[in-house]
């Protein structure tokens, strides 16, 4: 299995493809794979909806979380006042690049790239 980059960019009107991000993660590790699922530009505000425990897709973001897999954009985060919810839900953060996550290294280091 290959290593892949998931990176969830889904506005706040786009649910189903922050699940889609979700589902991909979880069935990338269940299969072997290497995985990372990213939360970047307006995609860091679903860190707040997930850790909600009355959002419905709470217990797969849950599950998903306890696999260690995933990331936010540390300066996307704090440009769209998402940083204080992505540090209070320990999730750690992509900065590599200028404070982004670094889409170069990821390729580097041999990762398959999805965007949502």
């Amino acid at each position: 299995m290959k290593n892949v980059a998931i990176f969830v960019h889904a506005g706040e009107n786009e649910l189903g493809r922050a699940v889609h991000g979700l589902l991909y993660a979880e069935e990338i590790n269940a299969a072997g794979g290497n995985v990372k699922l990213i939360f970047d530009g307006e995609g860091t505000l679903w860190i707040r909806r997930f850790e909600d425990p009355s959002h419905p897709m709470n217990p797969l973001y849950k599950k998903v979380k306890e696999l260690g897999v995933i990331e936010a954009c540390d300066y996307c985060a704090g440009a769209f006042g998402a940083k204080e919810d992505v540090q209070k839900a320990n999730i750690a953060s992509a900065k590599d690049n200028q404070g982004h996550a670094s889409i170069a290294n990821l390729i580097a280091e041999d990762y398959h790239i999805i965007t949502l």
